[in-house]
């Protein structure tokens, strides 16, 4: 479906996504819509998630139903977080007390998601997440 671009390249993007995020994000990952996991674990920032959980939120998005998320959670790294709610058809934030919140945005081939610390800032965590959503956009991702 894609190019063939290196999947490692894939994990620059984490690094940068860190930086958006004012350092408030810890860990993240690309999926693309189709379930694959673009990032790797080689990067020390990688957000553990498994390939069933992978499909679950890609489908999720694709479809822009997000009832599943409302009924079921958002289960990333075999942790469950409780939906919050989701922005603009396109972001979602989920949180589980003591293990932090996520922020997910799905760009037009992509999910982007990251994971924000218990106490930091999600606000910023979101504003990077579309950042990269949008400029994956812009490359037709």
């Amino acid at each position: 479906m894609f190019t063939t671009v290196s999947v490692m390249s894939w994990d620059s993007y984490i690094e940068n996504l860190k930086g958006q995020c004012a350092q408030s994000a810890d860990l993240a990952v690309i999926i693309g819509l189709d379930g694959s996991i673009w990032t790797t674990p080689a990067n020390g920032s990688h957000l553990a998630i498994t390939a069933a959980e992978a499909a679950t939120i890609a489908g999720v998005f694709k479809s822009n139903d997000f009832t599943q998320f409302q009924a079921n959670g958002v289960h990333i790294g075999g942790v469950k977080y409780t939906y919050l709610r989701v922005e603009d058809d396109k972001l979602v934030m989920a949180k589980k007390k003591d293990s932090g919140a996520i922020s997910m945005q799905k760009s037009k081939g992509a999910v982007v998601i990251a994971h924000v610390s218990e106490g930091a800032q999600q606000g910023n965590v979101n504003k990077g997440v579309g950042v990269i959503a949008d400029y994956l956009e812009g490359l037709g991702y």
